[in-house]
C-alpha cells in the first residue's frame, strides 16, 4: 500500500473502540484493527459492569481524573443513547472499629477528586439500608452505578461507524517498524499486509506491551512491565441479600479492592473479583477458590449459607505492580516520553478503564490534535 491511512487503532474493546469514536467524531479517517472476531472479547467483557464513582485513586492521578469525568460522561452517555443503567449506589462497609480510619480515609481521598454525596453512616443508619449486612459503619456512595458494558460498546461501535470508523476483525497487528514519518503495522490474518498510517493509538489491552515490543524503532526502555492478575467471580444461587453493590474497606497490601458484592441489571448477584497472580491468560474459574470467598464474604454478610456460590467467570487484568507493590497509575504514553510522532501507547488500562473509557479517549484525541 502506497497510502497512509490516517489513524489506526489496534485493539476494539472498550478503550479502542471509544477512541476511534472520539477520533472520527472530530473527522478523523480511523480503521480500527482487532485480531478477535468481534468486539470486547477480552478484559472489556470479564469484569464487575459498575460504574465507578472516583473514591480509591491518589488524588490527581490519571485514575481519579478519568474515573470522575468519565463517570460523568458515562452516564450522560446511557441517557443520550438509551442505554439501561442504575444509579443503584455503594456501601464500602468497616467490619470492626479499626477499620474506621480507613473508612475516614476513603471519604477524604474520594471528595479530594471530586466524587459527589459522599456519607459515612453508622450502625442503624446501615441496618436500615441493608438490615442483612453486617457493619460497624459504612461509606454511602450514591453516584456509583451499573450498566451493560456490552450494549454500551455496541453503542460505541455504532456510533465510531456512522462517523466513517471501519473496524477490520480477524486483523491481528505482529508488530511493526517506524519508517520515513510513518508507523507501518505488520497486520496479519488472510490476507497479510504492511499497513503505513500517520497515528497509531495502542489499545491492545493484554497485548499493549507485546505490540510494543515488536514495534521496531521504539526504545524499549519506554515500556512498562506488565503483570497478569487473574480475577475470580462466583455467581450467587437464590435471591439477591442486598440492593447496593456493597465492597469491604481494601486490604492495602492486595490488589484489588476485595471480594464484593455486585448486582447486574438482570438482578444477577455476584462475588469478586479476587487477585490470582499468573503468568499466562487463562479465564477458567478454579471451584476450589470459592473456600476463600465464602470466609471474606462472611465478614459483611454471615448468613451466606454453604453451597450458594457457583463458579461464574474470570477476567485477567493487566497490572504495571508486580505482587506487593502499591497499585500503579493508567500510563497514556505519547511522543514527549518514547520520541515517536503519531503513536499513543496505553498500559495499564484496568480498573476504573470501563468508566473511564470516554475520558480517556478525549484526552487521547486531545493529544493527537497538537
Amino acid at each position: 500500500m502506497t497510502d497512509a491511512v490516517d489513524c489506526a487503532v489496534i485493539g476494539a474493546g472498550v478503550i479502542g473502540l471509544a477512541v476511534a469514536r472520539a477520533l472520527a467524531l472530530t473527522g478523523r479517517e480511523v480503521i480500527v484493527l482487532e485480531a478477535a472476531e468481534t468486539i470486547g472479547t477480552g478484559i472489556s467483557s470479564r469484569n464487575s459492569e459498575v460504574i465507578h464513582a472516583g473514591i480509591y485513586y491518589p488524588k490527581n492521578s490519571l485514575k481519579a481524573r478519568f474515573c470522575v469525568q468519565g463517570r460523568k460522561l458515562l452516564y450522560r452517555y446511557c441517557a443520550d443513547h438509551g442505554l439501561e443503567h442504575r444509579r443503584c449506589g455503594k456501601l464500602i462497609v468497616a467490619e470492626n472499629e479499626g477499620q474506621m480510619p480507613a473508612l475516614d480515609d476513603l471519604r477524604a481521598r474520594g471528595e479530594a477528586n471530586g466524587v459527589e454525596e459522599l456519607e459515612i453512616l453508622d450502625r442503624d443508619a446501615v441496618e436500615r439500608m441493608e438490615p442483612a449486612l453486617k457493619a460497624v459503619a459504612a461509606l454511602h456512595s450514591p453516584v456509583t452505578g451499573i450498566f451493560d458494558s456490552h450494549a454500551y460498546m455496541l453503542s460505541l461501535q455504532g456510533d465510531a461507524e456512522a462517523a466513517g470508523t471501519m473496524i477490520a476483525f480477524h486483523s491481528p497487528v505482529q508488530g511493526g517498524r517506524v519508517d520515513n514519518g510513518h508507523i507501518v503495522l505488520g497486520v496479519g490474518g488472510d490476507e497479510p499486509m504492511d499497513l503505513p498510517c500517520r497515528t497509531v493509538v495502542n489499545a491492545a489491552g493484554l497485548g499493549a506491551q507485546n505490540f510494543a515490543r515488536d514495534l521496531v524503532g521504539l526504545s524499549p526502555s519506554t515500556i512498562p512491565t506488565q503483570h497478569l492478575a487473574k480475577g475470580n467471580y462466583f455467581h450467587l444461587t437464590g435471591k439477591p441479600p442486598f440492593t447496593h453493590l456493597i465492597y469491604p474497606v481494601p486490604d492495602p497490601q492486595s490488589a484489588s479492592l476485595g471480594v464484593h458484592y455486585t448486582l447486574d441489571l438482570g438482578g444477577q448477584a455476584k462475588f469478586g473479583p479476587d487477585v490470582e497472580w499468573t503468568d499466562a491468560i487463562n479465564f477458567d474459574v478454579d471451584p476450589g477458590r470459592g473456600d476463600a470467598f465464602y470466609a471474606a464474604v462472611r465478614r459483611y454478610w454471615p448468613d451466606l449459607s454453604d453451597g450458594a456460590l457457583q463458579p461464574g467467570y474470570a477476567g485477567v487484568r493487566p497490572k504495571l505492580q508486580a505482587r506487593g507493590e502499591a497499585p500503579a497509575d493508567f500510563v497514556v504514553q505519547g511522543p514527549d516520553v518514547h520520541g515517536i510522532p503519531g503513536l499513543i501507547n496505553l498500559y495499564g488500562i484496568e480498573s476504573p478503564g470501563l468508566t473511564s473509557s470516554l475520558a480517556i479517549a478525549d484526552a487521547v484525541a486531545g493529544m493527537l490534535e497538537r
